[in-house]
């Protein structure tokens, strides 16, 4: 480089000649020719592509071969050593096997999957849940982290539950959408038990009651990732970890959960007046683009339970989610109605509530 420099600057500004140039530096004309043209060393440039007349008949088969491998299992695909061996020994061969390995690395790479950004207008959602270890009243537990993302202003709600449950899953979209102030038009989701019976053809799911009557109170439309396809909703599953190493460290020691989730609220209300990378304006201002979207809020009040049928044992007891919970002697060996919220359990028989309990 400092040659180039030197050459460069003594002949455009007219200290040398470029005769005197080429007799100097003992270069050829056409090296000076490139000198004078370019700031820098170009490099090596190839202009096309060099002849591989031994491989080229074999490309074919180096490409059926890898094709073929998609559907092999995965511990039994083929290396390049072993493509070149099959080529030579069945297909008479006659190369190297480095031009073989080449081919096939040039192959893996232009055929890897690529992806998009995904552009995400004003007015969707994307959930999820996560894990996160927090001291609750002097004890340690794993607890379920729900949260709610808008990948247009970055918004997000997060809470916390003692695990992940129809109640707690139900509880969260109450929240997020009262904080928010309106309902998501679109709202993504994976494929959890908890929502999905089953999975049918394409995008097409067999749902759980309980999700139905979430959707059928708040009218939002659901969009569900293709299986193994966690990447349609990476939005939420990047702003899990964010919220986890931001909200959550160092490990939360509190009395309850309640006074924990007041706490991440107010973490989600403060992270608002950041901004979201390639957009202009703060978090809170692009919330307004989402709330002019969004659907509004039911005028009635939605209950986050799940009902689950229950029978009364000899000793007056219900079992539920492995727990037995009492009831009165006299309805002993009849079947009741279990309610289940975040917050408690209750216990019908007929139009009579029987007992409940947090």
């Amino acid at each position: 480089m400092e040659i180039w420099s030197e050459i460069r600057r003594g002949v455009l500004t007219g200290v040398l000649s470029k005769r005197a140039a080429i007799a100097k530096y003992g270069i050829g004309w056409h090296t000076l020719k490139k000198m004078l043209a370019h700031d820098e060393p170009p490099g090596y440039r190839q202009a096309n592509q060099r002849p591989k007349p031994k491989l080229e008949p074999f490309l074919p088969v180096i490409r059926q071969i890898l094709e073929d491998d998609g559907k092999a299992p995965t511990k039994q695909k083929h290396t390049a050593h072993r493509i070149f061996e099959r080529l030579r020994d069945e297909h008479g061969y006659t190369g190297g096997e480095t031009v073989v390995k080449d081919a096939v690395r040039e192959y893996r790479i232009s055929h890897r999957e690529v992806f998009l950004p995904l552009s995400h207008p004003p007015g969707e959602a994307q959930v999820d849940f996560g894990e996160a270890t927090v001291r609750i009243a002097g004890k340690e537990t794993k607890a379920a982290i729900f949260v709610m993302t808008l990948p247009y202003s970055g918004a997000m709600l997060v809470q916390a539950f003692p695990k992940e449950c129809t109640e707690t899953f139900m509880e969260g979209h109450r929240r997020a959408f009262e904080e928010f102030g309106g309902v998501p038009r679109r709202i993504t989701y994976d494929n959890s038990g908890i929502a999905v019976i089953e999975v049918l053809k394409g995008r097409e799911r067999k749902l759980t009651k309980e999700f139905l009557r979430l959707q059928s109170h708040y009218l939002f439309t659901e969009h569900f990732c293709r299986v193994r396809r966690a990447n349609e909703k990476g939005h939420v599953e990047r702003l899990l970890g964010t919220a986890r190493r931001r909200f959550l460290v160092p490990v939360p020691s509190v009395d309850s959960f309640e006074t924990l989730n007041r706490h991440l609220l107010e973490s989600c209300r403060r992270d608002l007046d950041g901004r979201t990378r390639g957009r202009s304006g703060t978090k809170r201002e692009l919330l307004q683009d989402d709330s002019a979207a969004f659907l509004p809020l039911p005028t009635r009040p939605f209950e986050a339970r799940r009902i689950d049928d229950g029978t009364v044992n000899s000793e007056s007891l219900v079992r539920f989610q492995t727990n037995d919970y009492s009831v009165p002697v006299r309805y002993a060996h009849r079947k009741v109605i279990v309610v289940a919220t975040v917050d408690e359990v209750r216990f019908v028989y007929e139009d009579r509530l029987l007992a409940r309990y947090p």
